[in-house]
């Protein structure tokens, strides 16, 4: 009887549901890998007749997909975040100043630092003013940022050590004054007026936060991230962690748009490894819904008096576009308010060919006026957004925008413009559990199960949409799509093992699924414990 000889790989998977998320959406059974690569893709006997390993993972029929990308979020920013006490889910303002003096009693600093406060989820939906952190603490500067990053607090310590008063002014920000003094509320650039005076964390602080945060994803299946704003010492840091073999994650960095990151790498070109791609700029247009930073076109429904902040003066905005151009950049532009959305796409389309391949990105895209969305199909340019974003504004969103709303979190709208889309979480910002993420964007409600009926189901995702989303799209937000994103022959080995299927299971059940492996080129980088 004849014999074929079977090559040797490094790793055989078998008896699993593989989710290849190829262009066809084809379903396997099996699949080898070798030197990081798979290198055969179809059923056991298939993959065993053409290839033999040392290593054969019989997963008895559970799941498999590709390594889960987060296309937006701040990965060094969580890592520096995690030691700092966390203020999500306070139901008031006095919950938030007790938890901060608990969190302090346990961890003291010199500066009492803090994240995730949210002045919509209490009793009195308004911004707090800062006598309850006087009074906790006298003698330390305290400065605290809300949920979305655009707005924080600080107390009457830290607002002297950075010298603002009722007085100070500062562009594409506001300092709140009430009664002639300030409440300790910034939102916006105006925080950088306290942070400035905040020691700077180590190289070896920063170091361990990205490890630190890099286990963390891990074990929620992530293994590539998209880092929203970085400077040239943080990108170098991650890049001699990947070199050294101890940051093994897959990072996109964007960079924020300072001289240091032009002279060091967008002014040389895209910037390149295995594990890092350097090639986007990150800048801002506007603030956040929460804290009425967004920018609108028409004013607040619930504030007339404001339509929001424009962060950035449109002249900065466009010469970066132009570097960004010029370089051969993808720019990655935040705007949640349909006006930030409109400026923005005025300014790309200066410089954007028709049919281009650019896929310069709008950030969040929040809320997009209906004359708008053609124009991202008409200069390719990609809505990059957060679906559980519409999950954790649903319920006051409303108060914000009016009947605006319907204009609001519209995947689907978004989605049909160009054909694909790439799903983030933002974290901190929102857990970085990726199938929050796939939750949202499928059911639109959050893991309470709320709304019954689901937020604007109009604009939900479908599953397959969903786990494209956050895995080959992904991919293609930042050029990768021949690389990863997807279970296919060349590809990086990268992919998860779920103890469910995403596809085809109870959608409430989904948030719920464990991540039982992770790995990455073909080399397990988490396994749950039993």
């Amino acid at each position: 009887m004849a014999c074929t000889k079977r090559q040797k790989a490094d790793l055989i998977v078998t008896n699993a549901t593989v989710y290849t998320v190829d262009s066809v959406f084809t379903v396997a059974q099996s699949f080898a890998v070798s030197n990081g690569k798979i290198v055969a893709v179809g059923t056991n006997n298939e993959t065993l007749s053409a290839y033999s390993a040392d290593n054969i993972l019989d997963l008895t029929g559970k799941f498999v997909y590709p390594g889960f990308i987060d296309a937006h979020c701040h990965f060094l920013g969580y890592g520096l975040n995690l030691p700092k006490a966390w203020l999500a889910g306070a139901k008031s303002w006095n919950e938030v100043v007790n938890r901060l003096v608990e969190h302090q009693n346990k961890y003291p600093t010199e500066w009492v630092e803090g994240r995730g406060w949210n002045q919509n989820e209490w009793e009195i939906k308004e911004f707090p003013t800062n006598e309850l952190l006087n009074k906790a603490f006298p003698n330390k500067p305290v400065f605290i940022v809300r949920i979305d990053g655009h707005a924080a607090i600080a107390n009457r310590k830290a607002l002297e050590l950075a010298g603002i008063t009722a007085s100070t002014k500062i562009s594409g920000g506001e300092i709140v004054v009430k009664n002639g003094t300030p409440t300790g509320v910034l939102i916006d650039n105006a925080m950088e007026l306290i942070r400035m005076h905040i020691p700077t964390p180590s190289k070896e602080q920063k170091a361990q936060a990205l490890l630190n945060a890099q286990q963390n994803c891990f074990a929620v299946g992530l293994t590539g991230v998209h880092d929203a704003g970085l400077h040239a010492d943080e990108v170098e840091l991650i890049d001699s962690l990947q070199q050294a073999g101890n940051l093994k994650m897959r990072i996109n960095a964007m960079l924020n748009p300072t001289h240091d990151n032009f002279e060091k790498y967008i002014s040389k070109g895209i910037y390149s490894t295995e594990r890092l791609t350097v090639r986007s700029i990150k800048i801002y247009a506007d603030g956040a819904l929460g804290s009425r930073g967004a920018l609108l076109l028409k004013p607040y429904t619930d504030n007339p008096k404001t339509r929001g902040i424009q962060v950035e003066p449109t002249e900065k905005l466009d010469s970066v576009c132009s570097l960004a151009y010029k370089h051969g950049y993808q720019v990655c532009t935040h705007c949640i308010g349909d006006a930030a959305v409109r400026l923005m796409l005025d300014i790309y389309s200066k410089y954007l060919p028709k049919g281009n391949d650019l896929r310069w990105r709008i950030e969040h895209s929040q809320v997009v006026d209906p004359a708008d969305l053609p124009r991202y199909g008409e200069y390719d340019v990609i809505p990059s957004v957060q679906t559980t974003h519409a999950t954790s504004d649903m319920f006051w969103a409303v108060n914000r925008l009016g009947d605006r709303v319907k204009n609001a979190y519209a995947y689907q709208n978004l989605l049909a413009q160009n054909g694909w889309l790439p799903n983030g979480s933002d974290f901190p910002i929102e857990d970085i559990n990726p199938l929050y993420g796939f939750y949202a964007a499928v059911a639109r409600k959050n893991l309470n199960g709320e709304p019954q009926e689901g937020f604007q189901m109009e604009n939900s995702l479908t599953r397959e949409q969903a786990l494209r989303a956050m895995t080959i799209w992904a991919a293609k937000a930042c050029f990768e799509e021949d690389v990863k994103g997807s279970i296919e022959v060349g590809k990086f080995a990268d992919f998860v093992v779920l103890d469910q299927d995403l596809i085809n299971s109870e959608i409430s059940n989904v948030p719920k699924a464990q991540v039982l492996q992770t790995f990455i080129s073909g080399k397990n980088v988490f396994t749950k414990n039993q």
